[in-house]
């Protein structure tokens, strides 16, 4: 059995469903066909979140980098 850290277990708790409103079809169309399928095995859910989830880091990284600079 995997044991779950107090954190996952969080993670877990706050899942939630996201409705994106205002794209355009052709947009979805593209995305799905140039990330998702490549790269994701065809899982939109997963592509969204693993992109957010580099976004998050990538913008850590340059917060600090520029903290270092000051």
């Amino acid at each position: 059995m995997k044991q779950m850290t107090q954190t996952q277990t969080v993670e877990d708790d706050m899942l939630v469903s996201l409705t994106f409103h205002n794209f355009s079809a052709e947009m979805l169309k593209e995305f799905a066909q140039k990330i998702v399928r490549p790269y994701f095995a065809g899982n939109m859910n997963e592509a969204v979140r693993s992109l957010m989830e580099k976004a998050i880091q990538e913008e850590t990284i340059v917060n600090q980098a520029i903290k270092q600079t000051h």
